[in-house]
């Protein structure tokens, strides 16, 4: 945020204005699960880019929405709510670095179908981000059924981690403290929404410490993650807005890491030591 309102990643940031702000709520019950829950998402638009973070169910403020549109996006980095500055700087990045080839992502094509065969597919483009090997735990912070569905299918042990606690769709106990958890697993699988309750910087900076993998798969913060790669993060499944689960038709995510198209330049430039550039997995899109 520091290098953006100093103008080190693009334009000034006070020049350019969001036009629309707006959220998205959904409410969501499969059959064949047992349970259901509710998604809530902020985003705003910059010219082509919309910047999202995913926010508990009625947890912004009345007015929030009404106070971003037509500020500029320099005001909104200092926004008191923390999902307005995300959501802000996910925009601004995103229109500096879209989700391009040229900007290091490989886009990975999800077929058209109902949202959960689209939640299977999204599952397994992020799963394939992992490199672990027979044995090796993964601790999933925010639970989404389809990602536990597909660690489980390649026979990956895991330790599944979400603010709400309770148990998963196949009864294993839900820890609700990932930061306790660290020690006992050999990779990291967490959600964008950690970027918006401020748990993503105390994994980033243990997987950093400690050599340990980092994935993300991110609906919030799609293009602020890819800044953190060779610096704590080993790889990113970035979904930009539109989220699979609005549409039946196909659509695109973004990959970045393991070998998944980041260029060598860009790479380098978080290896700087300067990036250029949920703990509830069901409340983003836990389908």
């Amino acid at each position: 945020m520091s290098r953006v309102l100093a103008g080190r990643l693009g334009p000034d940031p006070r020049t350019l204005r969001i036009a629309v702000a707006f959220t998205t709520s959904q409410a969501v019950r499969h059959d064949g699960r047992r349970g259901g829950y509710r998604n809530e998402v902020l985003s705003l638009r910059l010219d082509r880019a919309v910047g999202s973070c995913a926010v508990e169910p009625g947890a912004l403020s009345e007015g929030a929405v009404d106070d971003c549109a037509g500020a500029d996006v320099a005001r909104l980095l200092e926004h008191p709510l923390t999902p307005v500055r995300v959501a802000a700087l996910d925009a601004y990045l995103m229109h500096v670095t879209p989700h391009t080839p040229e900007n290091g992502a490989l886009p990975r094509p999800l077929p058209a179908g109902s949202s959960v065969e689209k939640s299977r597919a999204r599952a397994k483009a992020v799963v394939e981000l992992l490199d672990v090997r027979p044995g090796q735990t993964v601790l999933v912070v925010g639970v989404v059924n389809s990602l536990l569905e597909a660690l489980r299918s390649r026979g990956v042990p895991y330790i599944p981690c979400d603010l709400k606690g309770g148990r998963t769709e196949w009864g294993e106990p839900i820890v609700t403290d990932a930061l306790a958890e660290l020690d006992r697993c050999d990779a990291v699988l967490a959600s964008g929404m950690t970027l918006g309750n401020g748990s993503f910087e105390p994994l980033r900076e243990h997987a950093l410490r400690v050599g340990k993998q980092l994935v993300m798969f991110a609906q919030t913060g799609s293009a602020v993650l890819p800044r953190f790669l060779g610096v704590g993060v080993s790889a990113v499944c970035a979904e930009p807005y539109p989220f699979f689960w609005l549409d039946g038709g196909p659509s695109v995510i973004h990959r970045y890491g393991n070998g998944h198209g980041y260029r060598d330049g860009y790479r380098h430039g978080h290896r700087s030591g300067h990036p250029s550039g949920d703990l509830d997995g069901r409340t983003e899109a836990a389908l």
